[in-house]
Protein backbone atom coordinates (compact mmCIF):
# COMPACT_ATOMS: atom_id res chain seq x y z
CA UNK A 1 0.00 0.00 0.00
CA UNK A 2 1.67 3.65 -0.83
CA UNK A 3 2.18 5.82 1.94
CA UNK A 4 -1.12 8.03 0.32
CA UNK A 5 -3.03 5.35 0.27
CA UNK A 6 -2.48 3.93 4.00
CA UNK A 7 -2.99 7.63 5.08
CA UNK A 8 -5.93 8.22 3.16
CA UNK A 9 -7.12 4.50 4.59
CA UNK A 10 -6.45 5.50 7.93
CA UNK A 11 -8.17 8.42 8.18
CA UNK A 12 -11.13 6.40 7.15
CA UNK A 13 -10.80 3.99 9.59
CA UNK A 14 -10.63 6.83 12.21
CA UNK A 15 -13.28 9.04 11.33
CA UNK A 16 -15.48 5.47 11.50
CA UNK A 17 -14.37 4.68 14.70
CA UNK A 18 -15.16 7.91 15.76
CA UNK A 19 -18.52 7.93 14.60
CA UNK A 20 -19.47 4.09 15.89
CA UNK A 21 -18.12 4.92 19.10
CA UNK A 22 -20.41 7.88 19.46
CA UNK A 23 -23.24 5.85 18.65
CA UNK A 24 -22.06 3.06 21.43
CA UNK A 25 -21.17 5.86 24.24
CA UNK A 26 -25.40 7.34 23.39
CA UNK A 27 -26.54 3.95 23.39
CA UNK A 28 -24.72 2.60 26.60
CA UNK A 29 -25.84 4.72 28.96
CA UNK A 30 -28.00 4.42 31.93
CA UNK A 31 -31.23 5.63 31.08
CA UNK A 32 -34.04 3.20 30.61
CA UNK A 33 -35.29 2.68 27.26
CA UNK A 34 -38.97 2.10 26.61
CA UNK A 35 -40.11 -1.49 27.87
CA UNK A 36 -36.86 -1.61 30.28
CA UNK A 37 -36.99 -1.40 33.87
CA UNK A 38 -33.70 -0.32 35.10
CA UNK A 39 -30.66 -0.14 33.94
CA UNK A 40 -27.75 -1.17 36.60
CA UNK A 41 -25.23 1.38 36.94
CA UNK A 42 -22.43 -1.51 37.69
CA UNK A 43 -23.64 -3.42 34.58
CA UNK A 44 -23.35 -0.77 32.52
CA UNK A 45 -20.20 0.63 33.62
CA UNK A 46 -18.86 -2.93 32.91
CA UNK A 47 -20.44 -3.02 29.44
CA UNK A 48 -18.92 0.64 28.76
CA UNK A 49 -15.45 -1.10 29.77
CA UNK A 50 -15.75 -3.44 27.36
CA UNK A 51 -16.85 -1.50 24.50
CA UNK A 52 -15.29 2.20 24.79
CA UNK A 53 -11.82 1.13 25.25
CA UNK A 54 -10.13 2.23 21.95
CA UNK A 55 -10.40 -0.64 19.62
CA UNK A 56 -9.55 -0.02 15.71
CA UNK A 57 -13.40 -1.29 15.08
CA UNK A 58 -12.46 -2.43 11.80
CA UNK A 59 -15.92 -4.92 11.37
CA UNK A 60 -17.92 -1.27 12.23
CA UNK A 61 -15.89 0.06 9.06
CA UNK A 62 -16.38 -2.73 6.80
CA UNK A 63 -20.40 -2.86 7.70
CA UNK A 64 -20.25 1.21 6.56
CA UNK A 65 -17.89 0.82 3.32
CA UNK A 66 -19.41 -2.30 2.30
CA UNK A 67 -23.28 -0.18 2.68
CA UNK A 68 -21.68 2.42 0.84
CA UNK A 69 -20.45 0.52 -2.38
CA UNK A 70 -24.10 0.08 -3.29
CA UNK A 71 -25.11 3.41 -1.78
CA UNK A 72 -26.97 2.37 1.20
CA UNK A 73 -28.34 4.32 4.32
CA UNK A 74 -25.56 5.60 6.11
CA UNK A 75 -27.97 6.05 9.34
CA UNK A 76 -29.03 2.24 9.45
CA UNK A 77 -25.39 1.09 8.30
CA UNK A 78 -24.01 2.59 11.71
CA UNK A 79 -26.86 0.99 13.64
CA UNK A 80 -26.31 -2.34 12.22
CA UNK A 81 -21.92 -1.15 13.06
CA UNK A 82 -23.06 -0.47 16.29
CA UNK A 83 -24.40 -3.81 16.75
CA UNK A 84 -21.93 -6.09 15.66
CA UNK A 85 -19.35 -4.19 17.42
CA UNK A 86 -21.48 -5.20 20.57
CA UNK A 87 -21.30 -8.58 19.29
CA UNK A 88 -17.56 -8.46 18.86
CA UNK A 89 -16.86 -6.99 22.25
CA UNK A 90 -18.82 -9.41 24.34
CA UNK A 91 -16.65 -12.05 22.95
CA UNK A 92 -13.60 -10.72 23.55
CA UNK A 93 -15.19 -9.81 26.85
CA UNK A 94 -16.14 -13.75 27.54
CA UNK A 95 -13.18 -15.23 25.51
CA UNK A 96 -10.85 -12.95 28.38
CA UNK A 97 -12.83 -14.87 31.50
CA UNK A 98 -10.56 -17.75 33.21
CA UNK A 99 -12.95 -20.31 32.22
CA UNK A 100 -11.54 -19.63 28.24
CA UNK A 101 -8.37 -17.90 27.35
CA UNK A 102 -7.84 -16.53 30.78
CA UNK A 103 -6.19 -12.92 29.96
CA UNK A 104 -5.52 -10.01 32.27
CA UNK A 105 -4.85 -7.48 29.65
CA UNK A 106 -6.98 -6.47 26.64
CA UNK A 107 -6.58 -2.83 24.48
CA UNK A 108 -3.96 -1.97 26.79
CA UNK A 109 -6.68 -1.66 29.92
CA UNK A 110 -7.40 -4.75 32.75
CA UNK A 111 -9.99 -7.15 31.18
CA UNK A 112 -13.74 -6.65 32.22
CA UNK A 113 -13.45 -9.68 34.83
CA UNK A 114 -10.23 -7.59 36.00
CA UNK A 115 -11.73 -4.33 36.57
CA UNK A 116 -15.04 -5.56 38.33
CA UNK A 117 -15.10 -9.44 38.49
CA UNK A 118 -16.12 -12.46 36.54
CA UNK A 119 -19.92 -12.58 37.30
CA UNK A 120 -20.49 -8.89 35.99
CA UNK A 121 -18.40 -9.72 33.34
CA UNK A 122 -19.92 -12.53 31.78
CA UNK A 123 -23.80 -10.71 32.62
CA UNK A 124 -21.69 -7.75 30.83
CA UNK A 125 -21.16 -10.06 27.89
CA UNK A 126 -24.53 -11.18 27.38
CA UNK A 127 -26.27 -7.93 27.69
CA UNK A 128 -24.15 -6.84 24.61
CA UNK A 129 -24.99 -9.97 22.67
CA UNK A 130 -29.11 -9.35 23.37
CA UNK A 131 -28.43 -5.62 22.87
CA UNK A 132 -26.88 -5.91 19.17
CA UNK A 133 -30.08 -7.49 18.54
CA UNK A 134 -31.94 -4.82 19.76
CA UNK A 135 -30.46 -2.38 17.32
CA UNK A 136 -30.96 -3.96 14.44
CA UNK A 137 -34.95 -4.65 15.75
CA UNK A 138 -35.53 -1.14 16.98
CA UNK A 139 -37.82 1.62 15.17
CA UNK A 140 -34.92 4.05 14.88
CA UNK A 141 -33.38 1.70 12.31
CA UNK A 142 -34.84 2.83 8.99
CA UNK A 143 -35.15 -0.59 7.52
CA UNK A 144 -37.59 -2.92 6.15
CA UNK A 145 -38.77 -5.91 8.20
CA UNK A 146 -37.45 -7.99 5.12
CA UNK A 147 -34.00 -6.47 5.70
CA UNK A 148 -34.20 -6.34 9.51
CA UNK A 149 -34.84 -10.00 9.31
CA UNK A 150 -32.03 -10.77 6.90
CA UNK A 151 -29.65 -8.96 8.96
CA UNK A 152 -30.23 -10.40 12.17
CA UNK A 153 -30.50 -14.15 10.58
CA UNK A 154 -26.93 -13.49 9.08
CA UNK A 155 -25.49 -12.02 12.68
CA UNK A 156 -27.31 -14.84 14.36
CA UNK A 157 -25.70 -18.15 12.20
CA UNK A 158 -22.27 -15.75 12.47
CA UNK A 159 -22.12 -15.17 16.68
CA UNK A 160 -23.45 -18.57 17.25
CA UNK A 161 -23.23 -22.24 17.07
CA UNK A 162 -22.53 -22.69 13.40
CA UNK A 163 -20.15 -19.45 13.77
CA UNK A 164 -17.99 -17.44 16.01
CA UNK A 165 -18.98 -19.31 19.65
CA UNK A 166 -19.14 -22.57 17.66
CA UNK A 167 -15.07 -21.50 16.82
CA UNK A 168 -14.22 -21.10 20.28
CA UNK A 169 -15.57 -24.24 21.42
CA UNK A 170 -13.64 -26.08 18.46
CA UNK A 171 -10.67 -23.65 20.40
CA UNK A 172 -10.94 -24.82 23.68
CA UNK A 173 -11.17 -28.98 22.08
CA UNK A 174 -7.66 -27.54 20.14
CA UNK A 175 -5.64 -26.80 23.43
CA UNK A 176 -6.49 -30.80 24.16
CA UNK A 177 -6.44 -32.06 20.66
CA UNK A 178 -4.43 -30.89 18.02
CA UNK A 179 -6.96 -30.19 14.65
CA UNK A 180 -4.91 -30.90 11.35
CA UNK A 181 -4.46 -28.40 8.33
CA UNK A 182 -8.55 -28.54 7.38
CA UNK A 183 -9.79 -28.70 11.16
CA UNK A 184 -7.70 -25.33 12.07
CA UNK A 185 -8.81 -23.72 8.45
CA UNK A 186 -12.50 -24.37 9.97
CA UNK A 187 -11.92 -23.28 13.28
CA UNK A 188 -10.34 -20.02 12.36
CA UNK A 189 -13.49 -19.62 9.92
CA UNK A 190 -15.96 -19.62 12.41
CA UNK A 191 -13.90 -17.96 15.55
CA UNK A 192 -12.75 -15.00 13.38
CA UNK A 193 -14.17 -15.31 9.90
CA UNK A 194 -17.61 -15.09 10.63
CA UNK A 195 -18.41 -11.57 12.43
CA UNK A 196 -16.00 -10.25 9.12
CA UNK A 197 -17.76 -12.24 6.38
CA UNK A 198 -20.88 -10.77 7.68
CA UNK A 199 -19.51 -7.68 8.59
CA UNK A 200 -19.05 -7.42 4.48
CA UNK A 201 -22.58 -9.09 3.35
CA UNK A 202 -24.19 -6.44 5.95
CA UNK A 203 -23.79 -3.92 3.07
CA UNK A 204 -25.39 -5.54 0.76
CA UNK A 205 -28.59 -6.61 2.68
CA UNK A 206 -28.52 -2.97 3.98
CA UNK A 207 -28.80 -1.89 0.64
CA UNK A 208 -31.11 -4.64 -1.06
CA UNK A 209 -28.40 -5.72 -3.28
CA UNK A 210 -28.95 -8.82 -5.42
CA UNK A 211 -28.07 -12.37 -3.97
CA UNK A 212 -25.06 -12.39 -6.85
CA UNK A 213 -23.69 -9.24 -5.31
CA UNK A 214 -24.18 -10.65 -1.37
CA UNK A 215 -22.29 -13.35 -2.40
CA UNK A 216 -19.52 -11.30 -3.83
CA UNK A 217 -18.97 -9.27 -0.73
CA UNK A 218 -19.25 -12.58 1.74
CA UNK A 219 -16.30 -14.26 -0.24
CA UNK A 220 -14.38 -11.17 0.14
CA UNK A 221 -15.32 -11.18 3.95
CA UNK A 222 -14.04 -14.66 3.94
CA UNK A 223 -11.03 -13.89 1.88
CA UNK A 224 -10.08 -10.92 4.29
CA UNK A 225 -11.27 -12.94 7.24
CA UNK A 226 -8.47 -15.76 7.08
CA UNK A 227 -5.70 -13.14 6.23
CA UNK A 228 -7.27 -11.39 9.22
CA UNK A 229 -6.26 -14.60 11.43
CA UNK A 230 -3.20 -15.09 9.66
CA UNK A 231 -2.01 -11.90 10.41
CA UNK A 232 -2.70 -12.23 13.81
CA UNK A 233 -0.76 -15.59 14.14
CA UNK A 234 2.07 -14.02 13.09
CA UNK A 235 1.75 -11.24 15.52
CA UNK A 236 1.31 -13.36 18.07
CA UNK A 237 4.72 -14.85 17.13
CA UNK A 238 6.78 -11.56 16.12
CA UNK A 239 5.14 -8.89 18.20
CA UNK A 240 5.99 -7.36 21.84
CA UNK A 241 2.51 -7.48 24.57
CA UNK A 242 3.34 -3.62 24.65
CA UNK A 243 2.67 -3.31 20.57
CA UNK A 244 -0.08 -4.98 21.00
CA UNK A 245 -2.10 -4.07 24.32
CA UNK A 246 -2.58 -7.55 25.19
CA UNK A 247 -0.25 -10.94 25.84
CA UNK A 248 1.97 -12.20 23.35
CA UNK A 249 2.94 -15.71 22.26
CA UNK A 250 0.68 -17.23 24.61
CA UNK A 251 -0.10 -19.65 21.33
CA UNK A 252 3.23 -20.76 20.67
CA UNK A 253 3.98 -21.16 24.48
CA UNK A 254 0.57 -23.55 24.79
CA UNK A 255 1.58 -25.15 21.72
CA UNK A 256 -1.69 -24.73 19.97
CA UNK A 257 -1.64 -25.95 16.22
CA UNK A 258 -1.93 -22.64 13.82
CA UNK A 259 -1.35 -22.38 9.83
CA UNK A 260 1.55 -20.46 10.78
CA UNK A 261 3.16 -22.92 13.34
CA UNK A 262 2.35 -25.46 10.40
CA UNK A 263 3.92 -23.85 7.62
CA UNK A 264 6.24 -21.01 8.44
CA UNK A 265 6.41 -16.56 8.54
CA UNK A 266 7.57 -17.34 5.20
CA UNK A 267 4.98 -19.28 3.80
CA UNK A 268 2.42 -16.88 5.98
CA UNK A 269 3.45 -13.89 4.38
CA UNK A 270 2.67 -15.37 1.13
CA UNK A 271 -0.66 -16.51 1.95
CA UNK A 272 -1.57 -12.77 3.09
CA UNK A 273 0.05 -11.47 -0.17
CA UNK A 274 -2.47 -13.79 -2.42
CA UNK A 275 -5.33 -13.70 0.13
CA UNK A 276 -5.17 -9.93 -0.29
CA UNK A 277 -4.90 -10.36 -4.49
CA UNK A 278 -8.15 -12.59 -4.15
CA UNK A 279 -9.99 -9.91 -2.21
CA UNK A 280 -9.05 -7.10 -5.03
CA UNK A 281 -10.14 -8.86 -7.64
CA UNK A 282 -13.15 -9.74 -6.25
CA UNK A 283 -14.02 -5.93 -6.02
CA UNK A 284 -13.21 -5.21 -9.42
CA UNK A 285 -16.63 -5.02 -10.63
CA UNK A 286 -17.48 -1.94 -8.36
CA UNK A 287 -14.98 0.20 -9.05
CA UNK A 288 -13.64 3.49 -7.24
CA UNK A 289 -16.86 2.96 -4.88
CA UNK A 290 -15.24 0.00 -3.50
CA UNK A 291 -11.61 1.71 -2.95
CA UNK A 292 -11.84 1.67 0.97
CA UNK A 293 -12.62 -2.00 0.84
CA UNK A 294 -9.23 -3.04 -0.82
CA UNK A 295 -7.28 -0.66 1.38
CA UNK A 296 -9.29 -2.51 4.23
CA UNK A 297 -7.86 -6.16 2.83
CA UNK A 298 -4.23 -4.57 2.42
CA UNK A 299 -4.26 -2.94 6.04
CA UNK A 300 -5.60 -6.48 7.29
CA UNK A 301 -2.92 -8.31 5.94
CA UNK A 302 -0.05 -5.30 6.96
CA UNK A 303 -1.04 -4.86 10.44
CA UNK A 304 1.29 -4.53 12.97
CA UNK A 305 -1.27 -4.41 15.93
Amino acid sequence: MTEVAENGFEKALAAHAEAVERFLSRALDERPRSDEIDRPVRLVSAMRHGVLNGGKRLRPLLVMESTAVFRGDKAAALRVAGALECIHCYSLIHDDLPAMDDDDLRRGQPTVHKAFDEATAILAGDSLLTYAFELIADDETLLSAERKLALVLALSRAAGLGGMAGGQALDLEAEKVQPDEAGIIRLQAMKTGALIRFACEAGAIIAGASPSDRETLAAYGSAIGLAFQLADDLLDLTATSEMMGKATGKDDEAGKATLVALHGVEWARRQLDGLVEQAEALLEPFGDRARTLKAAGRFVAARQR
